[in-house]
């Protein structure tokens, strides 16, 4: 079992940045691919970027190219999200989760998630 608690959210301008963490407990995540989603309220939850196990690969939603960056620390068991140039249309909750292919924009293909953290972008 792989258990992420991720951390990080908060309410910022648009424009602003964040950084966002997903702390793993339970097992090594350095076997598993590593994903962030996002869910708007009234919307189905939607891929944003993912990174295979040994940080070698990335992989971005069109979204979030350019402005979010994923990154790894492995021997710390923690996965981030730093997120730059935020819009309001990227007010969501934000979770990470544990796979196996960095490819997959698919959450059923996800095995853990955390409980996600709050974004909100004010214009």
């Amino acid at each position: 079992q792989v258990q992420l608690v991720e951390s990080g959210g908060g309410l910022v301008q648009a424009g602003g940045s964040l950084r966002l963490s997903c702390a793993a407990s339970g097992r090594t995540i350095s076997n598993y691919a590593m994903g962030w989603f996002r869910q708007a309220p009234g919307k189905e939850r939607e891929f944003v970027a993912a990174i295979n196990w040994s940080g070698g690969y990335t992989n971005y939603a069109a979204s979030a190219k350019g402005r979010f960056t994923i990154s790894r620390d492995n021997a710390k068991n923690t996965v981030y999200l730093q997120m730059n140039s935020l819009k309001p249309e990227d007010t969501a909750v934000y979770s990470c989760a544990a796979g196996y292919s960095y490819r997959s924009y698919y959450s059923s293909e996800y095995e853990y998630w955390g409980q996600g953290t709050q974004v909100t972008v004010s214009s």
